[in-house]
């Protein structure tokens, strides 16, 4: 038992279902048509991806014309920005994000500044929360949206999305959420937030890898970054990508049925993960409990090595950042955003759980960091 990896990594990606799998498995040889083709074959697979787009469609509370398929996330946040910046260029050219955003929209954000757009960077408190008042206090004449995640993929902690829907509503400013670690994990609501484009990705919630959503409200307007045959009303030209849409389709159905129970049962493992973790003397959990999503916890245990740990213990998935760029050698930008130095980041390492996490996979981390502890006197 003691060999099975123990995988505390799920805001990372997370296994595909197996009743995601068993959808998409016709689509891959059976039901094989180009959606584009006007034959048989083609409307089967056409009809396929209006099925998954009307799963997708109600389970952030949208029309299921508004859903746009794209290979993931981060091209969904760079035809969200790119594609709004250009396509209203007329109308300004400031953007308010956060420091804490995904590498995926600060990277872009930053080469919308080389093109002559400005960026406002909001900062964050000890807990990752941005101000309300800062927010709106950036605001100019001349701002032509506002940026801001929902889940902070790192510390969990889940901003006022209502509140900031609300304020971009009554500015007239369009209002970008990347969602990717709040789709299928909590409630997400286009229309009660105010949001008019929204992103994320299958990977997140037991779909496939290499497909993802861009939500965007009819009266937004986007210039696509591909050009070609037309496809998803001229804003993602590509052949459409059958099966992992179908997949997509699936597993958005699925975290819709189940999603109370789902929570519930997760907020049960949350409760006792952070039980056992407080055993560890020193140990701080970052970011505010009560904002936090019950699924991503991040830790720090003063004077101790991460690194090291991780090293040490390959039976343990678990991540000091960003699966984005976690091949990267340096500190969590999310961390130094909210105060922390950069020897505290390399103390701090994420957790992120499952409906499927088990008591045995949390004690055994427990009984392993103290183990570190001990016999490397961090304490």
């Amino acid at each position: 038992m003691n060999n099975i990896p123990k995988y505390l990594d799920t805001a990372a990606t997370t296994p595909v279902d197996e009743r995601v799998l068993d959808a998409m498995y016709p689509y891959f040889s059976e039901i094989f048509g180009n959606a584009s083709s006007n034959h048989i074959h083609g409307k089967q697979a056409k009809e396929a991806i209006e099925k998954a787009r009307k799963q997708i469609a109600k389970l952030i509370n949208a029309d299921s014309n508004e859903i746009i398929f794209t290979s993931g996330a981060t091209e969904s946040i760079n035809l969200a920005l790119k594609g709004y910046v250009e396509a209203n260029i007329d109308k300004g050219n400031h953007i308010i994000t956060v420091k804490t955003e995904h590498k995926a929209v600060l990277a872009t954000c930053e080469y919308l500044e080389t093109k002559g757009i400005e960026v406002t960077y909001l900062d964050v408190d000890k807990n990752g929360l941005i101000s309300l008042t800062e927010l709106i206090s950036a605001i100019r004449h001349t701002t032509l949206l506002i940026s801001v995640m929902h889940v902070n993929n790192e510390i969990g902690v889940t901003q006022p999305i209502t509140a900031i829907g609300k304020i971009a509503n009554e500015h007239n400013i369009c209002f970008f959420c990347d969602a990717t670690q709040a789709v299928g994990k909590i409630k997400v609501d286009v229309e009660k937030d105010d949001i008019d484009i929204l992103c994320f990705s299958g990977h997140k919630l037991n779909g496939p890898k290499g497909i993802g959503v861009l939500f965007k409200k009819k009266t937004v307007e986007l210039i696509p970054l591909f050009h070609g045959g037309g496809q998803e009303n001229g804003l993602r030209a590509g052949t459409y990508n059958t099966p992992l849409i179908v997949g997509l389709g699936k597993a958005c159905e699925i975290a819709e049925n189940e999603l109370k129970n789902n929570i519930d049962l997760i907020n049960k493992i949350d409760k006792y993960l952070i039980q056992e973790l407080n055993k560890i003397n020193g140990l701080v959990i970052i970011g505010q409990d009560e904002l936090r999503v019950p699924n991503i916890i991040n830790i720090m245990i003063p004077r101790f090595n991460f690194d090291v740990f991780i090293s040490k213990n390959f039976d343990f998935a678990l991540s000091n950042g960003s699966a984005c760029t976690s091949q990267i050698i340096e500190s969590s930008h999310v961390l130094k955003a909210m105060g922390f130095s950069e020897r505290e980041c390399n103390q701090s390492i994420r957790i992120s759980i499952s409906n499927e996490t088990t008591e045995f996979q949390i004690n055994e981390l427990v009984k392993s960091l103290k183990a570190e502890i001990k016999n490397t006197n961090y304490a």
